[in-house]
């Protein structure tokens, strides 16, 4: 089973508008809501990848509500408490000439809502997959991902991190399966300047040197480098296609290189179908469906450098 935690989920509020300007009445041609949260997003892709999932996490409120009615009519399991107090936050992005976002705060989460998720997690077992994706609300304590980790740690159960900075460095002796830095979050941790693959790679081998297994640089448009446990480095060029969504690629990313090496632990393949699957995203207007990841998956090709 592959599990995936969202701490702060939320309901994103799609607006479209031709061009806004600040401080005048702005009108929206056409809005949409999702369910939003990195968590979520790596379930709904492996849901449609036909692996099963079950989304852990919080939600509050009414929008909580709507954000559980979401998810079920994806067709994948849910097992989120419930909070007592509170609202999901709701998100708002205007998309325009540019985009534009709004993001909430979120609910408060008291520890024994908390001792209620980690009393869940005692269900995964030896071979399971857990992701952890995304920030950490203001009520949690800094180090979750490290309790978390700390907990599994042993049991056989691979555990991919992807997050940021302090968040990201603080598990490594954890000794994760899977992190997935892009090239500015790679820039940020080192505190360097990379300009060429030479230098990915190198500050890819520093981060499995301070403990991560394998380490997915994800590249945009220009593609993404794989750094496995095994010593290879795979890369991916980037699929062609017209951008029409930055949210949910890298989470689609994370999705399709599970399932990519679940299928025949081969990390080449991994790295083709995470790619497939971000790029197909990148080219939808919300998360990808069947039919445009394997359009994608036909354009790329994966070679060892």
């Amino acid at each position: 089973m592959i599990y995936t935690i969202t701490f702060n989920p939320s309901l994103d509020y799609i607006m479209h508008v031709d061009c806004f300007e600040e401080g005048e009445t702005n009108r929206s041609k056409q809005e949409e809501i999702y369910p939003g949260g990195k968590g979520f997003n790596v379930s709904t892709i492996l849901s449609r990848l036909n692996l099963e999932t079950t989304a852990l996490g919080f939600v509050a409120g009414f929008t909580g509500e709507e954000i559980v009615k979401e998810l079920k009519e994806r067709g994948f399991d849910c097992d989120l408490c419930q909070l007592e107090s509170g609202l999901s936050r709701i998100n708002v992005k205007m998309k325009g000439a540019k985009e534009t976002e709004i993001n909430g705060s979120g609910p408060d989460i008291p520890q024994e809502k908390l001792d209620e998720l980690f009393e869940k997690l005692d269900y995964l077992k030896e071979n399971d997959t857990l992701v952890l994706a995304g920030s950490i609300p203001s009520s949690l304590p800094d180090d979750i991902y490290e309790q978390i980790m700390k907990k599994l740690d042993q049991q056989g159960i691979k555990i991919i991190v992807d997050a940021t900075n302090d968040l990201l460095k603080k598990v490594l002796p954890y000794h994760p399966f899977l992190i997935k830095p892009n090239h500015r979050e790679l820039e940020e941790l080192f505190n360097v300047k990379i300009e060429n693959k030479e230098d990915l790679i190198h500050y890819a081998r520093k981060l499995q040197e301070q403990g991560a297994i394998n380490v997915l640089v994800s590249l945009g448009k220009d593609g993404a480098i794989l750094v496995s446990e095994d010593t290879h480095v795979y890369y991916c060029a980037g699929a062609k296609g017209k951008l029409l969504n930055s949210v949910g690629s890298g989470d689609s990313m994370v999705a399709g290189f599970i399932a990519g090496y679940l299928k025949d632990k081969k990390y080449d393949e991994a790295l083709k179908l995470g790619s497939a699957c971000g790029g197909a995203t990148a080219f939808s207007e919300d998360l990808a469906e069947v039919s445009m990841i394997q359009e994608v998956y036909k354009q790329l090709q994966v070679e060892e450098l």
